[in-house]
This record gives C-alpha cells, sequence and structure tokens, in this order.
C-alpha cells in the first residue's frame, strides 16, 4: 500500500467523520470526494471500496458510543445516571421505539433502495429534499418547545421521530437531518432532538455496518489492511470532533445553515454531473 493510498483514505476518513452526523448527508459527500475524485474503486475493487466506506462507518459510530458512553450504558443497566428524573425517563424502549419503523420498511425495501435510489441522480433530489424539511422544522417549531431534554421525551414522541427518520432510506437524505427535523416538529428543542438522533444511530448503525461486514467478509485483503485502518482511525477522530461541535452549534444556528449548505451541494453535484 502506497503513501499516497493511506492519504486517500485519510481524506475518507476525515469526510465520512465529519459529515456522518451533521445533516448534511455523508452519502453526498462521498459521491463528490470518492466516486468522482479519489475513484477508490480501481485499486480496492467495487466491492471491496464499499466494505471500506462500511468500515469507516464503524469508527464514526464509536465515536458517538465515546460521547454518549453514560447515555447508551444506562440503557442497558451499567450505568446509573444520577440527578433527578422526570415521570418519562429516557430508556432503552425509548431507543427501539424510534428504530423500529427504519427497521422495519428497510429490510422491506432494501432490494429496491439498492436498485432504484442509490444512485447519484436520486442523491441530488434527496439532498433538496431534505433541506426542504430542515427549513420547514425550524419554521414551524414551537418557540418554547416542552421538550429539554431526553428524560422528557415520550414514547410517542419517539415513534413519530422513527417514522421520520424513514425518510432517511433515501440515500442522500440524511439520517441526523431526518431525525432531528422530526424531533424539531414534534416538540424536541434542537440539542434533545440532536442527542436522540445521535443515541439512536449507534444500534441501527452498527447493526447494519456489522451486517455488511460480515456479507462482504471475502472482500477483506490482509493487503489493504493499512488503507482500512487508517480510514477507521480517520473517521473515529474526525467524528468525535464533529459530534462534539456540532452539540454546541445546533441551538445556536437551527437548522436552516445545514440546509441551505444542502442545496449549494446538489447544485455542485448536479453540475458535475449533468454538465
Amino acid at each position: 500500500m502506497e503513501l499516497f493510498d493511506l492519504i486517500k483514505a485519510l481524506i475518507l476518513g476525515f469526510v465520512e467523520g465529519m459529515t456522518e452526523f451533521a445533516p448534511v448527508s455523508s452519502t453526498g459527500h462521498l459521491i463528490i470526494v470518492d466516486d468522482m475524485w479519489l475513484k477508490t474503486t480501481q485499486f480496492l475493487g467495487d466491492r471491496s471500496a464499499f466494505t471500506f466506506k462500511i468500515v469507516i462507518q464503524l469508527g464514526s459510530i464509536l465515536a458517538v458510543v465515546i460521547v454518549f458512553w453514560k447515555r447508551l450504558f444506562s440503557l442497558v443497566g451499567l450505568y446509573k445516571m444520577e440527578g433527578n428524573k422526570t415521570k418519562s425517563s429516557f430508556n432503552l424502549l425509548h431507543v427501539i421505539v424510534g428504530m423500529l419503523p427504519a427497521v422495519v420498511i428497510g429490510f422491506a425495501l432494501k432490494d429496491f433502495i439498492d436498485e432504484k435510489l442509490s444512485n447519484v441522480e436520486t442523491v441530488i433530489f434527496a439532498l433538496v429534499a431534505g433541506a426542504i424539511l430542515m427549513i420547514i422544522a425550524d419554521k414551524f417549531a414551537p418557540k418554547k418547545p416542552k421538550v429539554q431534554s431526553l428524560d422528557q421525551i415520550t414514547y410517542k414522541q419517539a415513534l413519530s421521530v422513527g417514522l421520520v427518520q424513514c425518510l432517511s432510506l433515501w440515500p442522500g437524505f440524511s439520517r441526523s437531518g431526518a431525525t432531528i427535523s422530526g424531533g424539531v416538529l414534534f416538540g424536541m428543542n434542537h440539542k434533545t432532538a440532536a442527542d436522540f438522533t445521535f443515541i439512536m444511530a449507534v444500534p441501527i448503525m452498527a447493526g447494519a455496518s456489522l451486517v455488511s461486514v460480515m456479507k462482504n467478509w471475502e472482500e477483506l485483503s490482509m493487503d489493504d489492511l493499512s488503507f482500512y485502518i487508517v480510514g477507521f482511525i480517520s473517521a473515529f477522530v474526525f467524528a468525535l470532533i464533529s459530534i462534539k461541535f456540532f452539540l454546541k452549534l445546533i441551538s445556536r444556528v437551527k437548522l436552516v445553515p445545514f440546509a441551505i449548505y444542502r442545496i449549494l451541494l446538489a447544485v455542485v453535484l448536479a453540475i458535475v454531473v449533468f454538465m
């Protein structure tokens, strides 16, 4: 593995880590950086390049676990959260209820999504559609949200956000963009919606990623091991930075600036693809 190849892995890890949990679509960014520029499929092969993207996604997931370890451990009884709890204290059932719609629909429509929606053209439309939802969420969000922390989320709100999350099965729509928008529309403040989004992403993304890695296990080669390791570490480090920065930023700037950025990204992609 040459030095320039490892630099490519570092760059792709950076892109994955910085965009996976921000509502800007990591898919759209990876299309621009990899499919249109670095082209890792040329030296890894199609399936191995796909597996690499799954591996670096696991690096991003590990970053969420580090940031939210207290909450995550408390969900499975390995840590006791301190402080007063409201009647609807946040627990594992909230996460399961929020996950369920996307898991069921994703499993049912997997072949359709892979065949019909996993292309650059549909990603462009998803970027714009997700941006519109984010603008709507900010415009119609309650001025004084009732839900100011995870411990105030109801099961009905968790399910409602989970239903909105189904939109993120459309590649390019953005899981965090959909779920944060849903949370805001259903009465959460932006910070709480983001917290719920990140915590709910761990089992969904980890499960999907691990299944994909196992399916493509034969594509992993010891010759490419350093490439995978560099990408994984890069995604982990930059996701750690991104998550902490985003959680501080989202309460101040809300969703509209990210929506504008998504529309600009869609325009860039459209120019590259159609001109």
